[in-house]
């Protein structure tokens, strides 16, 4: 089955609402631009991934992509994933982690439906479905974060996680608010989205791990594995870190061999694809780590999340990115969350996703060929 054309079409995402995470990457929302990758072969499978998000375009992902990737997969067998991605993981200077994930995604798409299989099928999977949590952007009001927790809560969400201020202060008080709203037996996480210094980190840490936080996320910068194992030894409560660490998937062995975090971290945009998240969910395992998938950006990317997630047993959720307006797009039927917590396995072939090809024609910038 070879491969005879790559094609990236861009087009607009309007009305996305005001939305931040941490002081670092700011306020973003209005507008801004996806691209359908589609993968076509001599058979007429055809694969399909989503490139870009609302807070980072498409532009430059997709122009490295066509440039550097697509002379690369030209006729290959689509079937190889293996080759090709050893092949396009060298011309990662040149391109993107998230340009070689939306490759590998959409190979896999192929993948499936050839063997009429969904993704997880073809990977060997090992539950149908997985609890799914709630995590907040950046809130107006102590208060605000303290109401949201309580309406995920009371709707059978596994667990909520904060995205605080990042002004460590005002983000312990937050903590604190949203456990005394939610109650001692309510799941809460927080994720500090490396705000601190070592010193704040440490207070903070404190505060949450005598609240009976679940877990502490990203407390430090993504790259200070000095200050990781400092902060692990300090503390009880496990630390989650390697979302951002430089690099795919070779980046998880210093993170290991230093003892610095109690999870590995990454989804298919930040590390590769799907191929990177098993590769990096099977080096967990070897370690009895959990390997907790982040959000991936774009809906159908989540979809691609979702996959790996259910052929792996050391995943405990599934996130779920807050608002829906600045995280869902282009995909008839999204991704839902049932009244018990849970989301469920794709029952068709590949992907499985139903993408809304006429909002993508009628919103149609460009081709890229």
């Amino acid at each position: 089955m070879k491969i005879v054309d790559v094609t990236l079409t861009i087009f607009a995402w309007e009305d996305i609402p005001k939305t931040s995470y941490n002081q670092l990457t700011g306020v973003f929302g209005g507008a801004s631009q996806l691209g359908l990758l589609t993968i076509m072969t001599d058979e007429g499978i055809d694969g399909h991934s989503f490139l870009g998000s609302a807070m980072s375009s498409v532009e430059f992902d997709g122009s490295s992509l066509i440039r550097h990737l697509k002379p690369l997969l030209l006729g290959e067998d689509a079937l190889s994933r293996e080759r090709i991605y050893q092949r396009i993981c060298q011309r990662s200077r040149y391109t993107t982690w998230r340009a070689i994930g939306a490759v590998d995604i959409a190979l896999w798409d192929i993948a499936g439906k050839a063997a009429d299989l969904p993704i997880h099928k073809l990977l060997g999977s090992y539950r149908d479905k997985v609890p799914a949590y709630a995590s907040s952007a950046v809130l107006s009001s102590v208060g605000a974060y303290a109401d949201e927790a309580v309406q995920f809560r009371d709707s059978g969400w596994s667990a909520y996680k904060i995205h605080p201020p990042t002004r460590w202060r005002e983000d312990i008080e937050v903590c604190q608010a949203v456990r005394r709203a939610v109650g001692d037996e309510y799941l809460v996480m927080l994720d500090s989205t490396w705000s601190y210094r070592y010193e704040e980190a440490l207070r903070v840490g404190r505060a949450v791990e005598g609240l009976n936080f679940y877990w502490y996320e990203d407390p430090l910068a993504d790259d200070d594995i000095y200050n990781y194992v400092k902060l692990k030894q300090k503390l009880d409560i496990p630390i989650m870190a390697t979302e951002y660490s430089p690099g795919a998937f070779h980046s998880y062995a210093p993170w290991i061999i230093a003892q610095a975090t109690d999870f590995l971290r990454g989804d298919v945009a930040v590390k590769g694809g799907i191929t990177a998240l098993i590769k990096t969910a099977h080096l967990a395992e070897g370690f009895r780590m959990n390997y907790e998938v982040h959000h991936g950006g774009n809906s159908l990317n989540n979809v691609a999340n979702l996959h790996a997630i259910l052929a792996i047993q050391n995943c405990e959720f599934f996130e779920v990115l807050l608002p829906e307006g600045a995280q869902k797009y282009g995909l008839a039927e999204d991704i839902e969350v049932d009244e018990n917590g849970y989301v469920h396995a794709p029952t068709t072939a590949g992907l499985g996703a139903n993408i809304d090809f006429e909002l993508i024609e009628r919103n149609k910038l460009t081709v890229l060929r």
